[in-house]
């Protein structure tokens, strides 16, 4: 019955990931696209400022060299593609991948972190997903529009990016336990107050010692289109997690519920039955 349920929640989970998707990418699309695209034009514009600025001696093989560039310039995949098919794509195998593990961390929580619904602690499991997974990181190393950083040091960036999340993650675990093991001494409010301090205290700490992006973004670079960006990145996994979590508590809810229906309709049978004999 155990095994049976926890898939029930994971198909569900990844059901809701989907749909939390769809809404996810409506808001990429409509808020992110933008500054998408007005840092692509800063891009071009510093490309053909640098362009104009090149040696004279390279005037003898103009032809040449814009050839060369057109074809360096051309992309695989067209912008249109890109922020459309390309974009909801990436979007929705996100959200079901996330949906999946969320449901998994959702079956665990049930029951272990207090006495909550099924709703309230799909709540809470997609707040604590979102803060540790996203949030944290965030603070400590902001998204970024393409484009816009130093190509020499991407694999730096992308490491100290995820070793963050990492970090936010096993933090947000030692939080948990911590709480579950101070709430019989302090109560549970007290405990989840302590434990809450810890985590912001040690990512705090996290965030003194692992170094920061200072080359993450070129100089220049509009700060008024850098922050549109950032902003548009944080709504749509905000809203990511807002939907995920009211549609897969609905139907962790329902599921559960009937569940237990079934289980206390089956009981006074197998009760009966030796009497029956």
């Amino acid at each position: 019955m155990y095994a049976s349920t926890v898939r029930g929640l994971l198909v569900r989970g990844m059901l809701a990931g989907l749909i939390a998707g769809l809404f996810a990418f409506a808001v990429a699309y409509v808020v992110g696209e933008p500054p998408v695209r007005g840092s692509i034009a800063v891009e071009e514009a510093q490309a053909a400022k640098d362009a104009a600025s090149a040696p004279s001696a390279h005037a003898g093989h103009g032809g040449d060299a814009a050839s060369g560039a057109a074809e360096e310039e051309e992309e695989l995949v067209s912008r249109p593609v890109q922020s459309t098919a390309g974009l909801a794509t990436g979007v929705l195998v996100y959200g079901v991948a996330l949906g999946g593990i969320a449901s998994l961390a959702f079956s665990f929580a049930l029951g272990r972190v207090g006495g909550f619904s099924p709703r309230a602690t799909a709540a809470l499991t997609a707040a604590g997903a979102f803060a540790t997974v996203y949030l944290v990181p965030f603070l400590k190393y902001p998204a970024t529009p393409p484009a816009v950083g130093n190509p020499d040091t991407i694999g730096q960036r992308t490491t100290l990016f995820f070793l963050m999340i990492l970090l936010s993650v096993l933090l947000g675990v030692g939080a948990i336990i911590l709480g579950r093991r101070l709430a019989p001494r302090l109560g549970n409010w007290n405990a989840t107050l302590a434990a809450g301090g810890g985590f912001v205290v040690a990512a705090a700490l996290a965030f003194v010692f692992l170094p920061d992006n200072s080359d993450a973004v070129q100089p220049g670079f509009p700060a008024a289109l850098l922050w549109e960006f950032r902003v548009a990145s944080l709504a749509v996994q905000l809203v990511l997690w807002t939907v995920f979590a009211i549609v897969f508590g609905v139907l962790a809810q329902r599921l559960l519920a009937a569940r237990t229906e079934g289980a206390e309709a089956t009981a006074p049978a197998q009760q009966e039955a030796p009497a029956l004999g």
